[in-house]
């Protein structure tokens, strides 16, 4: 099929003149190793560094807690309360979803399986260019509702302010404990743990370059949800989508940042023409139009495609995190599509919904990740675990059988002969190498 590129990105080869880049990965590495060596201190040189930031305690204390909600407009408070509450539903749909259960392989063989939730995470609540205080309600809220104990939540200062609205929903979503403290510094606190600050076992939430390398480097040692990139959007038009529409939306996300993609893929030339002309009109006004601007500039594609089926085909192979659906049957996106963080489905709803309002998770997959991996959800603060019982002497023995010859096929005789036990025990079976030990009824 042929594609017509209405807007493409800049040519990203040639010219490599420009600002020297920073080496993220060097820097984040020397934090951590200088927080996991010096602890708290090591913590308030960079918060002091980074921040501006160093308080005498980095905890918030009930009362600093309560004067943060009592600086929220009330409105602010009760906006927050809906929120969670379609968030908590969501979130508890997903959990009732997730059924612990039992079977009887074969009589006497019992095999289970449980969902227990972790024990202690940290929820990292960005704070940089926006008080993003949704992501306390889509990482402390959905972990609580998982059940797991103990939830710390870091957010940084604003201006060398306390960010009172994402206290407040931090406190509402449920958090144990609230420290103030951004960047590469409470990712490492939390990993390694200080003086002062307990070590969690699984780290989630967004963030800049610096906190997302924090993450990659501390995986393994602790859980995380996602390596994150930069937001993007993907929006599927037809000739039945409205050019105003798409080009709001796509605006809407290319504000997060100035790298953040914006895909417009369309089978109408005049819906991908008008948009981009409806884009450059409205970034003329936009207050967030440098961000926005530079996204479009720089990451900012119009795709023509022949067919709806094309449009779904390229639309996977982008595998975006937000892909957006306004065509005359969004549904048709269910079943033509695979790869994708979250879909929206229709002119009524729109990509800001799920970041800010509607329930579902905004914590979801961006380069390309949509190929392997969901959203963060419940699911991820729980760990499924097993376990197995043999009450049936036949069937142990039968199993034992089994696994000698399993085993023996593999050159672990070790294993073999834990199987070979059972097979004498429960069916009188006899082995050379049980025979060498002279043991009263083996």
């Amino acid at each position: 099929m042929a594609r017509q590129y209405l807007k493409t990105k800049p040519n990203s080869s040639g010219n490599s003149s420009g600002p020297p880049q920073i080496d993220v990965a060097s820097i984040v590495r020397g934090v951590i190793d200088d927080i996991r060596a010096n602890g708290d201190t090591a913590v308030r040189k960079y918060s002091e560094k980074f921040d501006q930031w160093s308080p005498a305690s980095f905890r918030l204390s009930r009362e600093d807690i309560d004067a943060a909600i009592a600086a929220c407009p009330k409105q602010t408070i009760e906006d927050i309360k809906e929120v969670q509450k379609n968030v908590r539903k969501f979130a508890q749909a997903q959990k009732d979803s997730i059924m612990d259960f039992e079977c009887e392989m074969q009589p006497g063989v019992f095999l289970g399986q449980k969902s227990l939730p972790i024990n202690s995470v940290g929820a990292y609540i960005p704070g940089g260019r926006y008080p993003l205080l949704a992501s306390a309600h889509m990482t402390i809220l959905t972990a609580k509702v998982a059940g797991v104990p103990n939830v710390v939540g870091c957010t940084p200062p604003i201006r060398g302010q306390v960010p009172n609205a994402t206290v407040a929903a931090m406190h509402l979503a449920g958090a144990d404990e609230i420290y103030l403290l951004g960047g590469v510094q409470a990712i490492a606190a939390m990993a390694c743990g200080t003086e002062t600050m307990p070590r969690v076992d699984f780290i989630a939430g967004p963030g800049n370059a610096f906190v997302a390398e924090a993450k990659r480097q501390l995986f393994g040692e602790i859980g995380i949800d996602l390596f994150a990139g930069p937001t993007e959007i993907l929006i599927v038009a037809d000739e039945t989508a409205d050019p105003f529409t798409v080009a709001t939306d796509i605006l809407s996300q290319a504000e997060h940042g100035p790298d953040s993609p914006a895909v417009i893929i369309t089978t109408s030339e005049r819906v991908g023409r008008q948009s981009i002309h409806v884009i450059d009109e409205l970034l003329k006004n936009l207050p967030t139009a440098e961000l926005a601007g530079t996204s479009w500039a720089q990451y900012g594609e119009a795709i023509l495609v022949d067919s709806l089926d094309e449009a779904w085909k390229l639309a996977d192979e982008y595998a975006s995190e937000h892909v957006q659906i306004l065509t005359e049957r969004p549904r048709e996106a269910l079943e033509k599509m695979t790869a994708y963080g979250a879909l929206f489905l229709g002119e009524r709803t729109c990509v800001s919904y799920g970041d800010k309002v509607i329930g579902t998770n905004h914590v979801l997959p961006t380069k390309k990740a949509a190929r392997y991996t969901g959203g963060l959800w419940v699911g991820k603060f729980l760990r499924t675990v097993t376990y197995q019982e043999v009450t049936n002497d036949t069937a142990s023995g039968e199993l034992g059988r089994l696994c000698g010859r399993a085993a023996r096929a593999e050159n672990f005789e070790g294993h073999a002969r834990s199987g070979d036990l059972r097979a004498q025990k429960y069916l009188n079976e006899k082995y050379e190498w049980i025979g060498t030990y002279e043991r009263e009824n083996v």
